[in-house]
């Protein structure tokens, strides 16, 4: 299947899911889990399941449906889940020992709506465009990246997320002022950050939100090392106080992450690697939604037999263009 077709095909996927349920108030009374079963002539049916991040994150989210294929096959749960949330509750009294600008305070004026943060964008004219880098494109992107001293470990998200990196921040409307800075936030796992660990079962949303941020200048002329060194660092640094304090914060101040845009990954959490009693997906991918500043990564359309990488980008449409033509540009 051709890549232009099937991104024809993920725009209508928003009809085999519902996100709300009528009747009922928008924010405080919708289910926290929704699964729709769509049946189609050929006698194969898609699962659609639209959740609260307060419910799951990408990992746990892993487990309830490896649990769900057990109770179809009406066998043992696969994983007994861990539900204690007072693992990630915050200190009492909170404790907030690190600055944390990657997170904004809720300060909203009586009577008046918050603002759209990066996940919440105003709705606008958008262009769609995935942007798939082979395995060979990453192994370029990981040998482009390397040091110098060779010491650092360069992953395939990290070099990913570095070159998207480069490209958003300099295709920004504000491009020209390279003295800007631009902030990028990207989701890393705490469970095996913090002391002593999650356990492996825990299955509440373990995500926080790291950062990095450089001048568009250096994104622009500096090696991609030192991008993909940033990177790393925005992971490192979420050490377990690093972790509490954020916790802390957000008991706190009630706020949001604050950045530039958001980088998600769907690409190594193995939701099609679940067996259900009809066998596996033929794939599992997020649908698509009104949103400029989050860019998905998720798995090549023949994930079985390929290693590759598919980049959805939502932008305007001159956005779109530069952003374009920066991906191909440091890619080559």
């Amino acid at each position: 299947m051709r890549l232009e077709t099937w991104f024809i095909q993920i725009r209508h996927f928003a009809q085999l899911i519902v996100t709300s349920l009528d009747g009922l108030a928008p924010a405080q009374d919708q289910p926290l889990c929704i699964v729709q079963v769509t049946s189609f002539k050929c006698g194969g049916f898609a699962m659609g399941v639209s959740t609260n991040h307060a419910t799951f994150d990408g990992l746990s989210f892993k487990i309830f449906l490896q649990n769900l294929a057990a109770l179809a096959a009406d066998k043992p749960l696969a994983v007994i889940p861990c539900n204690d949330r007072q693992l990630l509750a915050a200190r009492s009294p909170p404790c907030v020992t690190f600055p944390h600008p990657e997170l904004l305070k809720l300060k909203i004026p009586i009577g008046e709506e918050p603002k759209p943060t990066v996940f919440e964008a105003a709705p606008e004219e958008l262009d769609f465009k995935i942007f798939r880098l082979s395995p060979g494109d990453i192994a370029n992107l990981k040998e482009a990246a390397k040091s110098k001293d060779g010491k650092s470990r360069i992953t395939g998200f990290k070099v990913m997320t570095a070159h998207i990196w480069r490209c958003k921040a300099l295709s920004h409307e504000a491009e020209n002022n390279l003295d800007r800075l631009s902030t990028i936030l990207y989701a890393v796992d705490i469970r095996s950050k913090l002391r002593p660990p999650l356990p492996l079962a825990y299955t509440g949303n373990a995500v926080l939100t790291a950062y990095a941020t450089a001048k568009c200048r250096d994104l622009e002329e500096g090696p991609l090392s030192r991008l993909v060194e940033m990177v790393s660092e925005g992971a490192e640094r979420m050490t377990d106080e690093y972790a509490r304090s954020a916790i802390d914060w957000g008991e706190l101040y009630k706020g949001f992450p604050h950045g530039e845009f958001l980088v998600s990954s769907w690409w190594r959490l193995g939701f099609s690697e679940v067996e259900y009693p009809w066998g596996k997906p033929r794939y599992s991918c997020p649908v698509v939604y009104h949103r400029k500043d989050i860019i998905l990564l998720f798995p090549d359309i023949d994930e079985a037999t390929s290693d590759g990488i598919n980049v959805l980008v939502a932008l305007p449409h001159k956005e779109m263009e530069k952003f374009e033509t920066l991906f191909h540009k440091f890619l080559a």
